[in-house]
């Protein structure tokens, strides 16, 4: 008798062991994505246990390279003939057999992905897997997800494990915001002391390829371009001398440190299909060349372009400043526009674009980038336009983009939703998520807007937002976490906006780095002992939302309580949304405090209040660290001490100080210390003749 492999040895006694055990019990089965047709029919007595382990065999095959001859029970069948697309597969699960079919690998990988998915939802509530029928296909071809490395880095196991996660997505490319963050060689001063090497950036690349995931450089170019001209020995480099923003397109010394860190990157990256070069957000003058704005940025543009071609690569350009050149863009960002106005606006400042339309490079992706309302007029105008002249255009959409704490607006899922479907019904390529960074929430936080994307680029819209929301419960905790008694995420979000600037006088947080005296002129006066009620009266608004937050929060934090039991998976998240909630409740409960100070009837009630707002700077001191201590485990929290910060032109909070608690909680310890020194808390009075 041929002895048993080890796999099929394992295999054989997880078989005896499931024999006559099997469940009866019907499921309920959330794949995510949606394919693109599923129908159930009843039960199947195929063993969800053997099932698991040959998923788990399949795929790590499929990671290693090897082919996939499948097993008696999971036919793997790869039928080249059989007109599906590149990434489409079938699924039938009989009452004693499993059948995948595709005509690629990549088919048969996703197939995996789906039939793991139900085998995970069978375990977690002890059912059957079901008799079932799928043909599944994604609706857009490139399904990219944004990241944003330029403030901060997270620990190095954690992005093999997103890479992972964004894989049973079926995410297909990521566009890597590098800036500093690569230890180039070619230009290093430019790389950061915390930098990865280009070993280390390839070896992610590597895994992420070998899950179907393309890794591409974003390397920004002409603005946004601070990380390099920040430095001493690249200022001659600069459009203006004053400010580290844009490069200056017309000297060729731009290009051979921009093509340096190209080349750099592009080695770190070797699986690219795309390079990306930025080009958002800048004005250049040339330095008085008299060369128009939109004639030179269209200058630069064609250089880099030639370069990525010569590479075999397309490279990617955000679209935004032809189009505030030509002066269309405000038609964009204006859904009050009727078509007849948005035609005024276009038929009048088209022949602006259209004079330079030659000078636009044919082998570029034009991204039209929209986070807030990608269903204007305007913006399908924009497109439009870019197709009309035979161009290549893709979308961008975004699951965070100036939101301090946590992403908002239901993690944007209406916008991601709108330009998914824009995208399809145009049979667009591909669309982007971006994920900026610009003040830093914990990506754990930015997981379920990921989920929203895979979903709508995939299957375009086949569920609600609620019933999304769900699946994304389901599969990130497990199936009893799917119930709407475990969705809190959405109520924290009214507390979590609150929050940025209640401690505030008027003032928003991301700008006190540029105030002279921010304690004094930003953060919310102090009430004064000689006006009792007075404070309070002034900032009734103010209180009665922070007494509704925190009944909020104190909801919120029981359902947390309740998810962390029940999870079967990712506990971890919950533990960063319940950092979120307590930040959110300290703030709340600063201001009830100073509340019940003003408020109080006898000089004793006011300072039994006095000390509790005296305490507040320890309380916070405990709820920081513990907050750190949760945040650390995947995310390495502050810059090197070396590291230059640049001239922070677009108020980046992640870009205000090199210390993680220095510039995510700024406003906090400005409030405390004016607590702690303001001499109207020091004062005493008679109270009941005020």
């Amino acid at each position: 008798m041929r002895k048993l492999s080890v796999f099929n040895l394992l295999l054989f006694l997880i078989l005896v062991a499931s024999c006559n055990s099997a469940p009866k019990k019907a499921g309920s089965y959330m794949i995510l994505p949606s394919p693109a047709s599923m129908e159930i029919t009843g039960i199947s007595s195929v063993s969800a246990t053997v099932i698991e382990a040959i998923v788990k065999q399949a795929k790590s095959d499929f990671i290693a390279g090897k082919s996939l001859a499948g097993t008696s029970e999971v036919s793997l069948s790869l039928e080249t003939t059989s007109g599906l697309k590149p990434e489409a597969y079938t699924l039938e699960i009989t009452e004693a057999h499993v059948e995948i079919k595709a005509a690629t690998k990549v088919g048969l990988w996703y197939g995996l992905i789906t039939l793991g998915q139900l085998v995970q939802d069978a375990l977690d509530q002890e059912a059957a897997l079901p008799l079932i029928s799928i043909k599944d296909e994604p609706a857009l071809n490139y399904r990219a997800v944004h990241l944003d490395v330029k403030h901060h880095l997270e620990k190095k196991e954690y992005y093999y494990e997103l890479m992972d996660e964004l894989a049973e997505q079926k995410i297909n490319g990521i566009i890597l915001e590098i800036e500093d963050k690569l230890a180039f060689e070619k230009q290093p001063k430019v790389g950061s002391s915390d930098a990865w090497s280009i070993a280390e950036w390839k070896n992610l690349s590597d895994h992420a390829m070998a899950r179907n995931i393309r890794i591409s450089p974003l390397v920004q170019g002409l603005g946004h371009a601070s990380f390099i001209l920040k430095h001493e020995e690249y200022k001659d480099l600069r459009d203006d001398p004053e400010s580290d923003w844009a490069f200056n397109p017309l000297d060729d010394r731009t290009y051979e440190v921009q093509f340096d860190l190209y080349s750099d990157a592009l080695e770190a990256f070797p699986h690219a299909q795309y390079l990306h070069v930025g080009g958002d957000e800048v004005h250049t003058t040339g330095r008085g060349s008299g060369k128009s704005p939109l004639e030179l940025q269209l200058t630069w543009l064609n250089r880099v372009s030639e370069y990525a071609e010569n590479k075999g690569l397309t490279p990617i350009f955000w679209d935004d400043m032809p189009l505030k050149n030509a002066g269309v863009y405000n038609s964009i960002f204006n859904r009050n526009l009727s078509e007849a106005q948005v035609d005024s606006i276009w038929s009048a400042n088209e022949p602006n674009l259209n004079t330079y339309v030659d000078m636009f490079p044919k082998n570029c992706v034009y991204m039209r980038w929209n986070y807030s309302m990608p269903e204007t007029i305007g913006n399908n105008r924009a497109m439009k336009w870019f197709t009309d002249h035979g161009f290549q255009v893709m979308g961008a959409t975004a699951g965070q983009t100036r939101w301090n704490l946590m992403p908002l607006e239901e993690s944007n899922t209406a916008n991601i939703r709108d330009f998914a479907l824009i995208s399809i019904e145009n049979k667009a390529e591909g669309l982007l998520l971006t994920l900026w960074d610009d003040d830093s929430p914990h990506f754990e936080l930015y997981q379920r807007g990921i989920a929203v994307f895979a979903e709508y680029t995939w299957s375009g819209q086949k569920r609600t937002s609620g019933e999304l929301h769900a699946a994304y419960r389901q599969r990130t905790f497990g199936a009893e976490l799917a119930s709407e008694d475990f969705a809190f995420i959405n109520e924290l979000e009214g507390p979590v906006a609150f929050w940025k600037n209640a401690l505030l006088d008027d003032k928003d947080r991301n700008r006190l780095r540029m105030m002279g005296n921010p304690m004094q002129d930003a953060v919310l006066a102090l009430p004064e002992a000689g006006k009792p009620g007075a404070w309070a009266e002034a900032n009734a608004e103010k209180l009665a939302k922070a007494t509704e937050n925190q009944q909020v929060i104190e909801s919120v934090l029981n359902t947390i309580s309740a998810s962390k039991e029940a999870a079967l998976r990712n506990a971890y998240r919950l533990d960063v949304y319940e950092q979120v909630a307590k930040v959110a409740q300290f703030t709340n409960k600063s201001l009830l405090l100073l509340a019940e100070w003003d408020l109080a009837k006898t000089d004793e009630e006011r300072d039994a209040a006095k000390k509790k707002l005296l305490n507040l700077e320890n309380e916070w001191k405990e709820q920081l660290a513990e907050l750190e201590a949760v945040y650390g485990k995947t995310r390495e929290l502050n810059k090197p001490d070396d590291y230059i910060l640049d001239q922070d032109h677009h108020v980046h909070l992640a870009n205000q100080a090199i210390k993680f608690s220095d510039w995510q909680f700024y406003v906090e310890d400005l409030f405390l210390q004016k607590i702690k020194e303001g001499n109207s808390l020091e004062m005493t009075s008679e109270i009941e003749n005020n």
